[in-house]
């Protein structure tokens, strides 16, 4: 059973384990004004609202894809759709502006868009820094116009603040003593009735204790976070899951701590299950390059639900964030059942270098019923640097052809500490360990850096598949290893150190990158 709020008013629903939110809305409760365009996530058609109470009781809304959401996690939350936003004539100000400037044509994605607005402007609310081009084009990244409308939705966008705001927010529900009929959505199921005998097969432990209990007895369910990944089994290959694991409500694993490992590493323990959203400030503050990456890893709606703990489980050779944790040094805190006293109760925990982590294609060292508990990310070094460039046909929202993360420091003039990480270029995300000896230890030179590229050779011997060739990953690998020395030799010369930068090797460099 799903209890939560449809546009202000309470409903309880009953659906299978695998039903997305879109599904809900236009075959159960009859809402199609969300429309159903690539179902993927990747064209925004189907985009709706899912917000949550804060401590003050205020309500934070964010940008979903319906059609890779599950529905029974909306269980106690609040969901807006574009039948919502409207009170009689009185138009939401993302509404509005859509119509003033004339910004909705064939009107299949006009839904989505206005939704995305709609998160825009109600999140300003919270965070009133000024609308930038570049948080616009954040918002709407993930919203296609299939009829070339950019324009006036941009304009609409930049003036949704002349627009009057609505008297009454129609979507939340009325206060608590006032409500009459309208109850707030119950809570979900929780502790030892996450997944009680006969229920729906949607179970959502609500503590790690009640989590490894539910791993304990269905370890084959998959476990679903974000759904970014796991729903397009769903949606393209059709398949049905009779029992699924919500991991959102463990608390354990939506954690962000500071923690200091026994080899005195200072750094943060990221809860398995938080999103890239949550990330983002602190990759911002300490890895701008991280950061960076996570706007070209996907939309808004996708950073908005996807986890960096579903990231690395997945074991995806093209996932984009594994190579720069690798390049970090990362480890992972696994957490599965224990012996206990011989009757197998009790939670095993164990941590493991993310180096150890990926055996073979979509193959980990995962052992049955453990779960990615957190991610530890180290703090940054002063003297260490980072670099991550993403290879992809498109810029932003696309699958990486070739990703390349690189962290080392520079030391009395020589490479120290090499890390080179890479995805795309094998079965697994995997480090360069013979081109990271190329350049330990020595200066970065030209010739150190060819060393580098000829040891990618026995480093990698990547396939061919839609996204670029074995051929095309070998040169673009080499030629992020050239991008890597050219940088360096940039910075050398802003500390007026002595580096012959090889111009004409950069001219070379930079025409092949053209092409």
């Amino acid at each position: 059973m799903i209890d939560f709020l449809l546009n202000g008013a309470s409903r309880r629903c009953e659906a299978t384990p695998d039903t997305s939110v879109l599904e809900l809305l236009r075959d159960t409760l009859g809402q199609t004004g969300t429309k159903e365009g690539c179902a993927t996530g990747d064209c925004g058609a189907c985009t709706v609202a899912i917000g949550e109470a804060d401590a003050t009781g205020a309500w934070r809304y964010h940008a979903a894809n319906a059609c890779i959401t599950p529905a029974h996690q909306l269980n106690g939350r609040a969901l807006v759709t574009v039948e919502g936003l409207a009170r009689g004539d009185a138009l939401h100000p993302a509404q509005a502006a859509m119509v003033e400037c004339h910004a909705s044509q064939c009107g299949f994605c006009t839904p989505g868009i206005v939704m995305s607005l709609f998160t825009l402007h109600e999140g300003q609310r919270h965070d009133p820094a000024p609308l930038t081009p570049e948080r616009l084009e954040s918002a709407l990244g993930g919203n296609l116009c299939r009829c070339t409308g950019y324009r006036p939705i941009r304009d609409a966008a930049m003036t949704l603040a002349d627009h009057p705001e609505p008297a009454v927010k129609a979507w939340e529900p009325p206060p608590r003593e006032s409500a009459g009929e309208a109850e707030a959505p119950r809570a979900p199921a929780t502790g030892a009735e996450a997944s009680p005998p006969g229920d729906i097969g949607f179970a959502q432990p609500d503590s790690l204790e009640a989590l490894i209990a539910e791993r304990r007895a269905n370890p084959e369910a998959p476990l679903v976070a974000g759904g970014t990944d796991l729903w397009l089994e769903v949606t393209q290959r059709l398949t049905r899951f009779p029992r699924v694991v919500d991991l959102t409500r463990v608390p354990e694993l939506q954690a962000l701590e500071e923690a200091t490992l026994d080899d005195g590493r200072r750094g943060w323990w990221l809860g398995g299950a938080v999103t890239y959203a949550r990330l983002e400030p602190l990759l911002a503050e300490h890895y701008p390059s991280f950061a960076h990456l996570l706007h070209r890893l996907g939309s808004a709606q996708v950073r908005n639900r996807g986890t960096l703990g579903g990231n690395i489980a997945n074991a995806s050779p093209i996932g984009d964030t594994p190579p720069v944790l690798l390049a970090l040094g990362s480890r992972l805190w696994l957490a599965g059942p224990g012996d206990g006293k011989g009757e197998g109760e009790g939670i095993a925990e164990r941590e493991l270098p993310l180096d150890d982590f990926f055996l073979d294609y979509k193959h980990t060292a995962l052992r049955e019923g453990e779960v990615v508990r957190a991610i530890f990310l180290p703090r940054p070094d002063p003297e260490r640097e980072l670099r991550v460039w993403k290879l992809s046909k498109r810029r932003e929202d696309d699958i990486s052809a070739v990703l390349g993360a690189f962290a080392w420091r520079l030391s009395d003039g020589v490479m120290r500490d090499v890390r080179l990480a890479f995805g795309g270029m094998a079965a697994i995300p995997k480090r360069a360990t013979a081109a990271e000896g190329a350049l330990e230890g020595r200066p970065p030179t030209p010739e150190a850096f060819a060393a580098a590229r000829t040891a990618l050779a026995s480093d990698f011997q990547p396939m061919s598949d839609v996204r670029g060739s074995a051929d095309y990953r070998r040169l673009t690998a080499a030629n992020l290893l050239e991008r890597l020395r050219l940088v360096l030799g940039d910075e050398l010369d802003d500390d007026h150190a002595s580096y012959d930068k090889a111009h004409g090797s950069r001219e070379v460099m930079l025409h092949a990158y053209a092409h």
